[in-house]
């Protein structure tokens, strides 16, 4: 997909997998109303193309997303005149669905965090299926520090899923800033790495998805938001044995056995 159809994300597809970026490193890659859109927009396209099997989300600058940008807010009224609560809530869940569209996209989302990941930053980071994180990564909810309540756009959802209740709540309740060194330590990421090294642990990342077969990878993410939501051990089981049926009909796993006993890649069709 070519870059030049947004202002605000750069879109690069290479051998499978888009590279996202967030490209407003002047703003610290806050989220405007045009981002806001073209995000949007990016994701209703994405979730259709089969040739897109894993997204790599990154950004440009010294940080990942320090959340809204509160210049383009006009939903505070500093006169004092009584705020339009339907306009309020119409905007806030136009943010909340960008959270709701990365986890229900078919694709396997990477989010290399480099910077601060503030806010909506937090909640996009947390949104994805997978984190490598730089020595520079920082999280914090930042609606507490400002008014606001600690959960947003799915941080009360997503967070103790992550780290368990006692550090979300810690982290939410607080607002305090979690360091990279912590992130992994808590399980909020996966991988620690130097600055210079974010971008080659994440080709990695994205090669070892890339190398398993297409519609298994798809049906585990599937498996594992089915999972996260609540299903009792016997419904996953359940839709743990369709899938695999459903995979073994596309004929992936046939590849994918001729494969080992041959010593090489498999050849999956995308």
């Amino acid at each position: 997909m070519p870059t030049g159809k947004y202002e605000t994300i750069h879109v690069e597809h290479e051998k499978g997998a888009d590279w996202l970026t967030l490209a407003r490193p002047d703003r610290l890659n806050t989220v405007d109303k045009r981002m806001l859109a073209e995000l949007h927009s990016y994701l209703d396209e994405v979730r259709e193309r089969d040739e897109v099997r894993v997204v790599v989300l990154r950004a440009e600058g010294r940080a990942f997303c320090a959340g809204l940008d509160l210049d383009d807010q006009t939903a505070i009224d500093e006169t004092g005149a009584r705020p339009d609560g339907y306009a309020m809530l119409t905007d806030q869940g136009r943010y909340s669905q960008l959270t709701i569209k990365i986890r229900r996209a078919p694709q396997p989302f990477v989010a290399l965090v480099s910077g601060p990941a503030v806010g909506l930053g937090f909640s996009l980071a947390m949104a994805a299926d997978i984190r490598i994180v730089s020595e520079s990564a920082r999280f914090n909810a930042a609606f507490i520090k400002i008014g606001f309540s600690g959960g947003d756009c799915g941080s009360a959802y997503l967070l103790p899923r992550l780290v368990g209740s006692s550090v979300a709540r810690e982290l939410l309740m607080t607002g305090r800033f979690c360091s990279a060194e912590r992130a992994v330590q808590i399980g909020l990421a996966s991988e620690c790495v130097a600055e210079d090294q974010l971008e080659s642990a994440g080709r990695r990342l994205a090669d070892d998805l890339l190398a398993t077969g297409p519609t298994g990878l798809r049906m585990t993410k599937d498996l594992l938001n089915a999972s996260e939501s609540g299903m009792s051990l016997e419904e996953v089981i359940a839709m743990e044995d369709r899938s695999q049926m459903y995979c073994a009909l596309t004929g992936e796993p046939l590849e994918g056995m001729r494969a080992f006993k041959e010593k090489r890649a498999p050849s999956y069709r995308d």
